[in-house]
């Protein structure tokens, strides 16, 4: 790498933006290529990758010039229609070194808002497919990420970060257990086939959970969750008719919009004759209209609702945490030398 340039990440996450705040700085997944596009051709940038998750929305990036912040910044503000005040605000601005380990802890699970979480993992490799197939990846990001791969596969090994609740989605069954105790009496609906769903059903079977109903926008994929874990498909187009039937909904789709708004929730619960209805909303964006939560007998939860159960996790293993962060760190000092020298 040339001695003037520059490994740059500005984003934000679950540290440092809640989640209304976050949905701001989400670049839509149909929109990351023309993102990456125009930030290419403005010259800002050498090499891109854009991370998306329900947790962070973080641009990785070589320029030409250190600490030429300001320029990649403005262009994430400018493309989402966001004032830089709130990126002052709420995000952040890593350089060299600093990225390298950020990274490192992402892959690695460090960074999640669950410890040793593993949705991450693949988030971050489809990251990086993504900008390979879009050829905004180059040689440093290239090898930055393999690195963050290898990283990510050390801390599992050799550390116990993945001992006990690695997800979001089990989070979520562990809430919606404490709530209604044994979930084999309950009727469950997950919105969305994706990884976060999958996960979720594979903890919801493990706890018990036996009348499980899958929805996705794809029906292919929502009938093969189903056959999978031995649930039931619903076509897309029926689902906020048949929540009067379900006594849990767990979202977790990619709709850049609200799928319920809080008027249509009142007229379900109407529906229900205001029986409970227990709600998990796992998605960035929002599927769920967040004043729904005004709405009699709706009990809504979002991802950052989840956070104390996360606290309690990590609390437990705060000793395994303390030592993944040093290796991790003492990794990504090498890999920056390597590149240095």
């Amino acid at each position: 790498m040339a001695d003037h340039a520059s490994l740059l990440l500005v984003g934000a996450s679950h540290h440092t933006a809640p989640i209304g705040v976050r949905e701001k700085f989400a670049v839509p997944p149909e929109r990351v290529s023309e993102f990456q596009e125009t930030l290419h051709a403005s010259g800002l940038a050498r090499e891109t990758v854009v991370l998306n998750t329900c947790n962070r929305t973080e641009i990785y990036a070589v320029v030409n010039r250190p600490g030429d912040t300001g320029p990649i910044v403005d262009h994430l503000c400018a493309f989402q229609r966001m004032e830089r005040a709130l990126f002052d605000d709420h995000g952040f601005v890593l350089e060299n070194e600093e990225a390298v380990r950020h990274l490192f802890e992402v892959a690695s699970g460090v960074d999640s808002m669950v410890l040793g979480e593993t949705e991450i993992l693949g988030q971050v490799k489809s990251a990086y497919a993504s900008a390979r197939g879009q050829s905004t990846i180059g040689p440093l990001l290239n090898r930055l990420f393999q690195k963050s791969f290898q990283a990510a596969k050390w801390a599992r090994t050799h550390t116990g970060i993945g001992r006990g609740q690695v997800s979001v989605g089990t989070v979520a069954v562990d809430l919606a257990g404490k709530v209604f105790g044994k979930l084999e009496r309950c009727r469950i609906l997950l919105v969305g086939a994706g990884e976060i769903s999958e996960r979720t059903l594979t903890a919801l079977k493990n706890r018990g959970a036996s009348s499980v109903t899958i929805t996705n926008r794809t029906d292919e994929k929502a009938l093969e969750l189903a056959r999978r874990f031995e649930g039931t498909a619903l076509p897309f187009q029926q689902f906020p008719a048949a929540l009067t039937h379900y006594e849990i909904l767990i979202c977790s789709t990619a709709s850049p919009e609200a799928l319920l708004s809080a008027d249509r929730f009142r007229e379900i619960m109407r529906r229900r004759s205001y029986a409970p209805l227990f709600a998990i909303d796992l998605a960035l964006p929002r599927d769920i209209d967040p004043a729904a939560a005004d709405v009699d007998n709706l009990y809504l939860y979002n991802i950052d609702d989840l956070s104390a159960i996360a606290d309690d996790n990590l609390a437990q293993r705060q000793t395994e945490l303390i030592h993944c962060r040093e290796q991790l760190q003492q990794r990504a000092r090498g890999f920056w030398k390597q590149i240095r020298g």
